[in-house]
């Protein structure tokens, strides 16, 4: 079995150099539209990694991942769109750089595992390669995983500085500014995730955008309810003339209503995750002392 899996081995590898040979559309027209040979070299040797000699090294492993990842993985614009409401500044290729190379990682963690299980217990052949190719699959689900907690994060931060933002401006619209710069007052006086979307949505008013495009922008980008409903009470009272104070009052104190609901119910949860240590952990020990030391003595 050995030598066949070194023979299939050496036919894709056989497979792989053939089609690397030949001459794809992009690579013809590549002289014409890309940079100078110099820019080209020059762009090429900056390294992102401490270690710049094996971020070259597996520079062309990413390269051809990548692609795999983009067609058997999460499609690219989805990446793009968790990127963006984790608050993170990759890009969809650095993102699947840093998963081809938590794969590799994944699969060197898998390959010393093999080999001192193959050295030890004589494991076979079969459950070796799955003990592989499970430890590189983990890998690479793994930074999803982060790009995920990354996301629900920033999503709580979010929530949580939503109420403040809110009450401030209504303090400043109540004063008499207008919408526009009682959101850059706030702006001003805050820091945080919110008083950063709000920026970016303040940069889009100055670049010509209106400002109710703008939130309404913003919001859809991070995916919020409370941040959609937020953008659309101000949106109407900018279009309609309504007192925008209320309604960011309203808003203020149903986000925090809705807060404390979710920490009432995930106590709730935590309360019933506490009965598991205490039922099979704690109780059984509890009757083991009390039980214990009367079987001892009707054994004597």
């Amino acid at each position: 079995m050995l030598w066949g899996s070194l023979l299939g081995l050496g036919l894709w590898c056989v497979y792989l150099w053939t089609r690397s040979r030949r001459t794809l559309f992009d690579a013809r027209i590549a002289p014409y539209v890309r940079a100078s040979a110099s820019d080209e070299i020059a762009r090429r040797s900056v390294t992102v990694t401490p270690w710049p000699t094996l971020e070259r090294l597996l520079a062309p492993v990413v390269r051809d991942a990548s692609p795999l990842l983009s067609r058997y993985g999460s499609p690219t614009e989805q990446i793009r769109t968790r990127l963006r409401r984790s608050g993170s500044h990759l890009t969809v290729e650095q993102y699947r750089a840093q998963q081809v190379l938590c794969g590799v990682a994944g699969m060197g963690a898998g390959l010393l595992a093999a080999l001192v299980l193959s050295a030890t217990r004589q494991s076979g052949v079969l459950s070796l390669t799955v003990l592989v190719v499970v430890a590189t699959a983990g890998g690479v689900i793994a930074r999803d995983a982060l790009l995920s907690r990354a996301v629900a994060v920033r999503r709580r931060h979010i929530l949580a500085e939503l109420p403040a933002i809110a009450d401030l401006l209504a303090l400043a619209v109540s004063a008499g500014e207008a919408a526009a710069p009682a959101l850059e007052r706030v702006v001003r006086l805050t820091d945080g995730v919110m008083s950063r979307e709000l920026d970016g949505a303040l940069n889009a008013v100055r670049a010509g955008q209106r400002l109710p495009a703008a939130l309404q922008e913003m919001a859809a980008s991070l995916h919020v309810p409370a941040l959609s409903r937020f953008a659309d009470g101000i949106a109407t009272a900018v279009e309609r003339g309504t007192p925008l104070s209320h309604v960011l009052r309203a808003q203020a104190q149903d986000v925090r209503t809705q807060r404390r609901d979710a920490l009432i119910e995930e106590g709730g949860k935590r309360e019933l995750a506490m009965l598991v240590p205490v039922v099979f952990l704690i109780l059984p020990v509890t009757v083991v002392f009390a039980v214990f030391p009367g079987l001892v003595a009707l054994r004597l």
